[in-house]
């Protein structure tokens, strides 16, 4: 594995270095640079490495000019002290992001990653170099809290209404249309699937029991044995069907209630 090291604090290089071989020895450091100039006129002079080691803060700037700069056609693992780079980082071929000072085991998992990474796409030590698009959203998901929905629009006779996700004890379907009941027991229609509503909710706070139903925790009353391995809730307000948590649904919500 042929490994670029882009990093303007002498120090950090040679702890990468030595870092580096204890990870694996079998990785060669084939060059080293220490600015977004440096780094770009290497890249464009030299065979793209496998894999790049890319400090975020250089002398000159955020190494991110240098994407904008030349082609990178490499995995790069991005060193930073600074978390706030990360989400940036993925928009360019990272792999995985590193806090400095880096330490052995986190650079190990990283280069892991990016190993499993080549295999699952299919691509071999000696077939060039790997495409993170694919990774892009997996990374974001566990590093970027994601936002859920705060209020739903909804018809109320003649007019719309706000209703606050906080005020929703559940969501229902009937087979053809979806509603939703608020705590102090008010009805409405929702014009999305029980799908669309699963990436809109809080899962700490909602749980889809089946293919008809998100619960919220605040709503579940009581919970009862029910035939088939189900479990039947009691909801609050009362709800005008069986709120029954599916067989293969059971072990999950027993273990989000008791979070």
């Amino acid at each position: 594995m042929k490994v670029l090291i882009i990093e303007d604090e002498d120090l950090a290089v040679r702890k990468l270095q030595k870092t580096l071989q204890s990870v694996d020895s079998n990785a060669e450091v084939v060059g080293v640079t220490d600015s977004i100039r440096s780094s770009v006129k290497w890249l464009q002079d030299n065979q793209a490495p496998d894999l790049i080691l890319m400090d975020i803060e250089l002398a000159d700037g955020q190494s991110f000019e240098i994407f904008d700069k030349v082609d990178v056609n490499s995995t790069v693992i991005f060193t930073t002290s600074y978390d706030e780079y990360a989400l940036k980082a993925f928009k360019v071929n990272s792999v995985d992001y590193l806090l400095k000072p880096v330490q052995k085991e986190d650079l190990e998992a990283a280069l892991e990653k990016f190993r499993k990474m080549k295999q699952l796409l299919g691509v071999g030590e000696s077939q060039g170099n790997l495409n993170v698009d694919s990774l892009v959203k997996e990374l974001q998901q566990r590093l970027q809290p994601r936002e859920f929905r705060k209020r739903f629009l909804v018809k109320q006779g003649q007019k719309l209404v706000s209703v606050e996700v906080d005020d929703i004890a559940y969501f229902y379907s009937d087979g053809r249309v979806n509603f939703f009941k608020t705590k102090d027991n008010r009805k409405f229609i929702v014009d999305y699937t029980m799908d669309e509503l699963e990436d809109m909710l809080d899962p700490d706070r909602y749980f889809r029991i089946s293919r008809s139903f998100y619960v919220s925790i605040e709503s579940v009353d009581q919970i009862h044995d029910y035939f088939g391995n189900r479990l039947l809730l009691n909801l609050q307000p009362i709800v005008d069907k069986e709120a029954i948590v599916s067989r293969e649904k059971v072990g999950d919500f027993k273990k989000w209630m008791g979070k």
